[in-house]
């Protein structure tokens, strides 16, 4: 169990991330679609707001989901590469990339900065699950 232990706290601190992430965003819907259509007033997101908040929540719940998925099998079968842990991390990465996008367009740098904070254990996981 050891020899997994760095991979299976990544994997929780995505997991963990990914779906406190997709709750707040299902929980305060109008709220957050209200926010992000002010913040990106100014881009090509502008009237996109609703539907970009909506893929990213899909892939949230997704990259949550298989990280959970994936400290399961890690458990069970701490042998295994690859597997549902390095989808999670893969999807967490696009995830990561797709909203350090639509911050560097909103000209948010701090809130970039923050996200890729998130990316450097996000790519540690593809890393060390591949």
């Amino acid at each position: 169990m050891t020899q997994v232990a760095p991979q299976l706290l990544v994997l929780a601190l995505l997991a963990i991330t990914f779906l406190q992430s997709g709750y707040d965003k299902i929980k305060d819907w109008k709220g957050n679609v209200e926010w992000l259509t002010g913040h990106f007033a100014n881009t090509i997101l502008a009237k996109q707001v609703p539907f970009a908040l909506m893929t990213i929540l899909i892939l949230e719940i997704v990259a949550g989901v298989l990280c959970v998925s994936g400290i399961i099998q890690l458990i069970a079968e701490p042998a295994v590469t690859g597997g549902l842990g390095f989808y999670g991390a893969i999807v967490s990465c696009i995830t990561l990339l797709m909203l350090l996008f639509g911050q560097r367009l909103a000209k948010d740098y701090d809130g970039a900065r923050t996200i890729v904070i998130y990316f450097i254990p996000a790519v540690m996981a593809v890393f060390w699950l591949n």
